[in-house]
């Protein structure tokens, strides 16, 4: 290369090496940090300031109620039966298997709307616990030999049209599912006591208590 051109060459690298240190000094301290990887302390001022609530948002949104406590569920009045319709009815569904007792329960609350029923109430009764023992070969003792769970769910009608009673069997028995039982019968106090779980001892204390 001739040695012209060569120092032409050396004299524009130093130029522009010299221009591009010039532009980094000219940056902002915070980019000079970020470019030469130091990290500056800096000590707030209004820490110990009063911000008056600055930023904050749970004073914006409206005060809510205190919730009431619920009351005591009350038995509904029963519906009379008159000559053409059916007063209160409980259609129960019961079984081992929950998720066919829940379907099939839904399917009759669906049908029951279709059908143009009044449906009064929908609900489950406490789930009952059987325990099944065997005895053994040799000796006296009883050993557990299975836990069944039966639930049951409860679909209420009111004033069934006795023409339509038929029908509605007719549909509820055809599609009834294979190890489900389906009892129709009318409502009484005692079916309504039954939504509750036994307490004795709770019982025996308030009976303490009211003497």
């Amino acid at each position: 290369m001739n040695p012209v051109f060569r120092k032409v060459q050396t004299v524009l690298t130093q130029a522009l090496v010299s221009d591009q240190a010039a532009s980094i000094c000219r940056v902002s301290p915070l980019a000079q940090q970020l470019v030469f990887g130091t990290v500056a302390v800096s000590h707030r001022q209004y820490r110990g300031m009063p911000t008056h609530e600055i930023g904050k948002w749970k004073h914006f949104l409206p005060r809510e109620a205190p919730k009431k406590k619920k009351d005591k569920l009350q038995m509904k009045q029963i519906v009379a039966p008159t000559q053409t319709a059916f007063g209160t009815l409980n259609v129960t569904v019961s079984g081992f298997d929950m998720t066919l007792v829940e379907h099939y329960s839904q399917y009759i609350h669906n049908l029951c709307n279709r059908l143009g029923i009044k449906v009064a109430e929908s609900y489950a009764l406490p789930t009952k616990t059987t325990e099944v023992s065997v005895l053994q070969d040799q000796g006296t003792k009883m050993l557990v030999d299975a836990v069944l769970k039966t639930h049951e769910r409860i679909v209420q009608v009111s004033s069934l049209n006795a023409s339509l009673c038929p029908v509605l069997l007719d549909i509820l028995l055809k599609n009834q599912p294979e190890g489900v039982q389906l009892s129709v019968r009318e409502h009484s106090e005692a079916d309504f006591q039954a939504r509750f779980k036994a307490r004795p001892e709770l019982e025996g204390l308030m009976a303490q208590v009211g003497h």
